[in-house]
């Protein structure tokens, strides 16, 4: 179950592995809106989005059992370069599957990070099923973009962080 403890308690362990972005006010979209608007520019993070957030709380999570068989996940982007750099953090083994056609700009990136890419398949299913069968193999942890409770409180941490910053009940664009 999560609760405001557990994306606080998210919040001081995914603080190890972003940087802050605080809430850029936007005049031109205020005005042309009648609103106030405000962005959150999580593409400053290092991997570029905030998808990291996610990755870093639930490998935080991990037993040292589990962090020995390492992490795997399927993702054609953003995903995969969050699990990468945090498993890389955690000093931890990543596998990540993306689609034959995921960017060359995001493969780089997520092996750039340390992780072992394998591309497979003409779509997402293709990975994902790719990367069950090889979780089940190799017995690593996978690491769900978005239907995992850590990983979603880790994400949460957004946020957390957004009603710090906002001045009054407005529009956020992250």
């Amino acid at each position: 179950m999560l609760t405001l403890d557990k994306f606080e308690e998210a919040s001081e362990i995914v603080k190890k592995a972003t940087q802050e972005t605080k809430l850029i006010y936007s005049e031109y979209f205020s005005e042309r809106y009648g609103n106030k608007i405000y962005f959150k520019p999580e593409n400053m993070q290092r991997t570029g989005a905030y998808k990291v957030r996610g990755a870093y709380y639930k490998i935080s999570q991990l037993s040292p059992e589990e962090s020995a068989k390492g992490v795997i996940a399927c993702s054609a982007g953003n995903h995969a370069q969050g699990v990468a750099y945090a498993a890389h953090k955690f000093g931890i083994p990543a596998t990540i599957v993306m689609p034959a056609s995921a960017p060359i700009a995001k493969v780089q990136a997520t092996e750039g990070y340390g992780a072992k890419v394998v591309l497979h398949g003409d779509c997402y299913d293709d990975a994902y099923a790719m990367a069950c069968r090889v979780c089940e193999t190799e017995g690593a942890t996978f690491l769900h973009p978005y239907n995992d409770l850590e990983v979603i409180a880790g994400q949460g941490t957004l946020g957390l962080e957004i009603l710090g910053d906002l001045p009054t009940a407005d529009v956020v664009i992250v």
